[in-house]
């Protein structure tokens, strides 16, 4: 593992780790605030450790090499277009009567391809 693994390791999981406490703390917290329009700052309150986490991700993606960088840009972009096309023609399934599906379902989606565009990715390179 190279230092720059160790830091984005390390950088990633405190925000992970923040990221957790901030959801637990808004599970339990919501509730009490009924119609407050305060329960929707509250509601927003795990965005700011995901964007520590995305910074995190950012200055990893600019310490690797060329070939890594292009892996992952190739792996971001499958990821992109494929959740792009599901969330397009899922978006028609619903207007003919499909089941709604939640929005915070997309994120997950889009990391979950970005997996396996790595996967394929890494295999072309490699």
């Amino acid at each position: 593992m190279t230092g720059a693994d160790k830091t984005y390791t390390r950088e990633f999981a405190i925000a992970m780790v923040l990221y957790c406490i901030a959801v637990v703390v808004v599970v339990l917290t919501l509730p009490a605030l009924g119609d407050s329009p305060l329960r929707f700052v509250l509601a927003l309150l795990p965005v700011l450790p995901g964007l520590l986490g995305v910074w995190a991700f950012m200055r990893f993606l600019a310490r690797m090499d060329e070939l890594q960088q292009r892996i992952q840009l190739s792996a971001l972009a499958f990821s992109f277009a494929v959740s792009g096309l599901l969330t397009f023609a899922y978006g028609f399934l619903e207007i003919a009567g499909a089941p709604r599906i939640p929005a915070i379902w997309v994120f997950p989606i889009m990391i979950m391809l970005w997996g396996l565009g790595l996967g394929f990715a890494s295999r072309r390179y490699s």
